[in-house]
């Protein structure tokens, strides 16, 4: 048995009812919790000496919206050059049985030098998830980045605002349905003297895949 086997059987024998699922996959433990059971989760993890999860590496969010699409979403694309635009195939889309969003959680335990992956899927009309702030600090800064790039409310934190974009900002960019070049453009108003925000004047389209290089693995026939 493995040690991210045994780290697998440890929580389906003392937490079985935290669990939603648990997959081991590529040398990685992947646990799924409900939002109403992370915290007591997290708590028992940082907590327990078997475990020790004493770090918390990252929180991030995640959109599935177009998982599993292995073609370029291109009016027309190019005869040659990239490989998926040359390829014609019919669009594959897999079939997703969870919600739309995620938080995913990755946790370290310094003391037994094993790793753990926390996802909490949540829907889109309530994406809202207990904040970890107080168990692990390094939390902070995480959640405030998931929450300005992805809309995710953490519940409990102690200042969640946006981070990464300006406060007048409009959306969450890195939600797959938000635009290549965004809601709103700024520039300068000589008359206001200040900053201001207008619709985006650039013509909202899809690049598509180009070679600008020879290069024999795209010449077809070789």
């Amino acid at each position: 048995m493995t040690h991210l086997e045994n780290l697998q059987n440890k929580l389906a024998e003392k937490v079985p009812h935290l669990l939603e699922r648990t997959q081991l996959a590529i040398n990685e433990l992947t646990v799924e919790v409900l939002p109403a059971y992370l915290r007591e989760l997290c708590l028992f993890l940082r907590d327990t000496p078997d475990f020790a999860f004493n770090m918390l590496v990252d929180v991030c969010g995640v959109d599935y919206l177009h998982y599993g699409i292995d073609e370029w979403e291109t009016e027309s694309a190019t005869a040659t050059g990239f490989e998926r635009g040359v390829d014609r195939r019919a669009t594959r889309r897999a079939h997703l049985n969870h919600p739309r969003f995620a938080a995913v959680y990755h946790l370290l335990s310094i003391t037994n030098n094993h790793r753990v992956r926390l996802k909490v899927f949540l829907e889109e009309s309530s994406l809202v998830v207990p904040s970890v702030v107080d168990i692990w600090p390094s939390a902070n800064w995480f959640e405030r980045e998931a929450f300005d790039l992805f809309g995710i409310m953490f519940k409990g934190h102690p200042d969640l605002r946006r981070i990464l974009t300006d406060y007048g900002f409009v959306g969450h960019p890195f939600r797959k349905d938000f635009p290549l070049s965004g809601f709103v453009e700024p520039r300068y108003d000589a008359h206001l003297k200040r900053v201001v925000y207008e619709p985006v004047s650039i013509k909202p389209r899809i690049l598509e895949p180009k070679v600008i290089r020879h290069d024999n693995r795209y010449e077809v026939g070789k």
